[in-house]
């Protein structure tokens, strides 16, 4: 593969419990991240009839910022900080976990009863080394509030970063890039090179990159500026994602990032001994995965 050729990552699905099934690009064995994003998960489209429990219980967090994105569906999100949110499709739910938060994500009441849709987007954002340790933080930001830019053919929402001279409200902890694009048939987007790392994922449909098939759920990390065309009979939609790369080396297990090893090991420990924070309101918990790596 030469140098301009685009790296692929078609990813591998996961089950988080409950037959609660997600497409995992990020990390891979390929690539372990694209600017700061470290994980990158797609889950859906999908319709949940009203028994089905998808429910994520209380679950901790250090080193990284959660970035959930919704395309259709809802969930409450309750963490340790006291907040409690309904995410519904275009808003920006950012959480950023410092030293430790824990959170849940649950199926709001109101849809219990009912078949439900869900589809959308969870990522990971690795802190900077200096912000690692910082107090954690939960941001929200509503559809309405989110930048869109009509192009030509295109219409591209700004979610975090700038593009295309639109800048979203969401403050990240470093340089980031993300956006939701959806591309009219037969028309052809110039992407410019918006980030020093830079990755383009197709949600629902194929799309020609630079003259070249990229499946649907594929993830592709280009080098620069690229051209991304809609050769299928109905309009299609993908993300970008990317930004500056990270200053060094990150060491993930389960839901902890970090530069150190040690933090990880001493979050493990401090999670089974319930030294985090509780989430008010909530009893459950899921615990410590009997599995660890081998440097712990």
């Amino acid at each position: 593969m030469s140098e301009l050729e685009p790296l692929l990552l078609t990813g591998h699905e996961s089950d988080l419990g409950g037959g609660f099934i997600v497409h995992r690009l990020l990390p891979s064995g390929k690539r372990q991240r694209v600017g700061p994003f470290i994980f990158f998960d797609h889950f859906g489209p999908v319709t949940h009839p009203p028994e089905a429990n998808t429910d994520v219980r209380p679950h901790p967090h250090i080193g990284l910022a959660t970035v959930t994105y919704l395309f259709d569906g809802a969930m409450m999100h309750r963490d340790s900080l006291g907040s409690v949110q309904r995410i519904e499709p275009g808003a920006i739910n950012w959480m950023s976990a410092g030293r430790g938060i824990v959170h849940s994500e649950r199926t709001p009441d109101d849809l219990r009863t009912a078949p439900r849709s869900s589809h959308g987007l969870q990522l990971w954002v690795a802190l900077p080394a200096d912000q690692e340790e910082t107090e954690p933080s939960f941001s929200h930001t509503g559809a309405e509030q989110i930048p869109e830019v009509p192009l030509d053919g295109a219409h591209v929402r700004v979610l975090v970063g700038s593009a295309w001279g639109a800048t979203s409200p969401v403050k990240p902890n470093s340089d980031t890039l993300y956006l939701d694009i959806r591309l009219e048939p037969g028309r052809t987007l110039e992407l410019p090179a918006l980030a020093t790392e830079m990755a383009v994922y197709g949600v629902d449909r194929p799309l020609t990159l630079n003259g070249e098939p990229l499946p649907s759920h594929t993830m592709a990390v280009v080098d620069g500026a690229a051209q991304i065309r809609n050769d299928t009979d109905g309009e299609l939609r993908f993300v970008v994602i990317g930004g500056e790369p990270l200053d060094g080396e990150r060491f993930i297990w389960w839901n902890f990032v970090s530069s150190r090893k040690e933090r990880v090991v001493q979050a493990a420990q401090d999670w089974d001994a319930r030294r985090f924070a509780d989430v008010p309101g909530e009893t459950e918990r899921i615990d410590l995965p009997a599995r660890r790596p081998h440097w712990f």
